[in-house]
Order: structure tokens, then sequence, then C-alpha cells
């Protein structure tokens, strides 16, 4: 790949890993439609710089949240856990991202086959983008009929998890990680900000444990030029960063009906073009 193609990948991979229309399904579009062969190595480097950029922007609150997680496992044998979970709102979150992990993981490990299959067929990544937008769309209309929406002080260990879950069924291509995640925390009544907030931080750790899973392949990213990969890689990274910023200013002031009709548009197209070419 030259330059202008990392660059390129950079910048989507950055963008839609954070908005709401699914990296993995405009990764394989773009792979689709440039004829470049798929790299594993640079899809995890890629994947590297989005979570560098989110944990950029929480980084005050990450390190809120591991002293208290670490503060926690102190106060287990004091018989303080509990309590210390119910008044330390970092505390709080610090588990309920753990917690919120389990199933992407779980899913990640017993049907990782299942799901990389997924990655060559365009009209199966198209349908998923489909429902993708009625997420998105569904979710709005409920939210705007919650009128007492959760705090983080009322949120519970099952919103976490069901947010989890929507986190797992994300490994499909076409089911955006972002989109699910923060449709599924307004479909139970959180916060707006609350959910796209718990969304990103979710993020953290699935995509640490798929890089990590992918290390192995690392070593054919020597395939691609140092200045190729570090533009692809820093593109990534900016982009991230600037999604980050505006999900969350889009889900505090309007609403993600835009993004629902974004995949409206792109997965009937993908599908149709996809049964013309193949």
């Amino acid at each position: 790949m030259d330059i202008i193609q990392t660059l390129i990948l950079g910048i989507v991979q950055g963008l839609t890993e954070f908005l709401p229309v699914s990296s993995s399904a405009h990764l394989v579009f773009m792979h689709s439609l440039t004829g470049v062969e798929p790299s594993l190595a640079y899809d995890t480097l890629l994947h590297i710089g989005t979570l560098v950029a989110v944990v950029a922007y929480f980084w005050k609150d990450i390190i809120q949240m591991l002293k208290s997680f670490f503060a926690s496992l102190v106060d287990i044998p004091k018989g303080q856990f509990l309590q210390g979970i119910k008044d330390d709102q970092f505390k709080k979150l610090a588990w309920f991202v753990l917690i919120g992990t389990i199933p992407a993981g779980l899913a990640g490990i017993l049907l990782k086959d299942f799901f990389e299959s997924l990655f060559s067929n365009v009209i199966i990544v198209g349908f998923f983008l489909i429902i993708t937008g009625f997420l998105l769309w569904g979710s709005e209309r409920v939210s705007r009929k919650i009128v007492d929406k959760k705090s983080l002080k009322k949120m519970n260990i099952k919103e976490a998890l069901i947010m989890g879950t929507a986190q797992a069924a994300a490994i499909a291509p076409g089911i955006s990680r972002s989109g699910s995640t923060i449709s599924a925390g307004l479909f139970l009544g959180l916060e707006r900000e609350l959910a796209a907030r718990f969304s990103f931080l979710l993020s953290i750790p699935a995509i640490l444990g798929a890089a990590l899973v992918q290390t192995k392949d690392i070593s054919s990213i020597l395939d691609i030029s140092t200045a190729s990969a570090l533009a692809g890689f820093l593109a990534a990274i900016i982009t991230g960063y600037l999604a980050i910023k505006l999900m969350l200013k889009l889900v505090k002031e309007r609403d993600l009906l835009i993004f629902a009709y974004y995949c409206w548009i792109v997965g009937p197209l993908a599908i149709i073009l996809s049964l013309i070419y193949q």
C-alpha cells in the first residue's frame, strides 16, 4: 500500500470507529473498492491508533477509574467493596466497564471463526449496516419518550451487561460498536451523554484485547513502508479523537438520526453493487 491508501484507510478507521456507522464495514468496503488486499497487521495498527485516541480523550477519567478500581480491591477484605461501589462513581464506572467487557471477550473466543467468515461477504455486511440504522432510529424514538433518564448513580450491573452484549454483537462487520452500545444505553433509559461516554470507555478493553490477539500477525506490517504505516496510524489517532468529540456533542445537543439515514443508504448500495459486480 502507498501512503495515499494508508492515509485514506487511517481516516476511515478513525472516523468510523467512533461514529455509529461501523468501522469494520467501511474497511471491508474500502478494501473491496480499492482492490487493496486486506492486511490484518495494518488493520491492527489502525485499531491501536483509535485506542490511542480514546485513551487520550478520556485520560483523566481513566486515571481516576484505575485508582478507584485498585482501591476497591483493597477494600474487599474489609467488607467495604459494595459501599465503595455505591459511593465512588469512578469505582462504579471502572467495575461496570470490566463487567461489560465480558460478553465481547466470550464472543470473540467462542465465535471467532464465525465472525471472521462474515468479513468476506459484502452482502451480509450491508445487511448488518441496515440493522445498525434501525437500532439508531429505534433508540432515538424510545429515548425521546423517557423523561426521567438514569444517571450513573442509578445505572446497574444488568445495564452494563446489556451494553456489553451489544458490543459483542458488533464484532459482526456492519453492526456498529458505538452505534449498538449507545443505542442499547438509550433503549435502557440512560442519560444520553452517559450512554456515549460508557460506550467509548467500554471500547478500550475491547480494542486492546482485539489488538493483543492479532499481534502475532503484526510482523507483516513490514510489507508496508514506515512512512505509509505511520501516516495511516497518525490519521487514525487524529480523526478518532475528533470523532469522539463530535459524537459527544451530537449525543448531548442533537440526535443520531443522520447516521441511521446514512446506514440505510450505504447498506443497500453495498448490497446492490455487490450483486451487480460479483
